[in-house]
């Protein structure tokens, strides 16, 4: 069988699977790792979101997360009300708000 890849044999080889502190500390650099990668970038950007959302006021241009832009006419708890057009509002919750756009980027209203 071992014609092109000779035979390996263990000797001496550990039988108690390894140091129990060894997989604690490997699994707290795991979860730092997680942590500094996945978990706080995303606070940061819920945090960012937070203040832009509470920093609205009337007269803000803004777009919405389905790419939408108007400009905020009322402002509610959970929803706020925007003209699109002429004539034209929606009404969208304040979460789909993904940004605030610098005045006069919609010039025709």
């Amino acid at each position: 069988m071992g014609f092109f890849i000779s035979d390996a044999y263990a000797t001496g080889a550990p039988q108690g699977g390894g140091d129990p502190l060894q997989l604690v500390f490997m699994v707290a650099i795991f979860f730092a790792i997680m942590y500094f990668m996945i978990i706080r970038p995303q606070q940061k950007r819920a945090k960012e979101h937070e203040a832009l959302l509470s920093g609205l006021s009337k007269g803000d241009e803004v777009v919405t997360s389905g790419g939408i832009l108007g400009k905020v006419t009322n402002i509610g708890e959970n929803f706020i009300e925007m003209r699109v057009s002429e004539g034209n509002t929606l009404k969208v919750q304040k979460h789909a708000i993904s940004n605030v756009m610098p005045k006069g980027t919609m010039k025709s209203l």
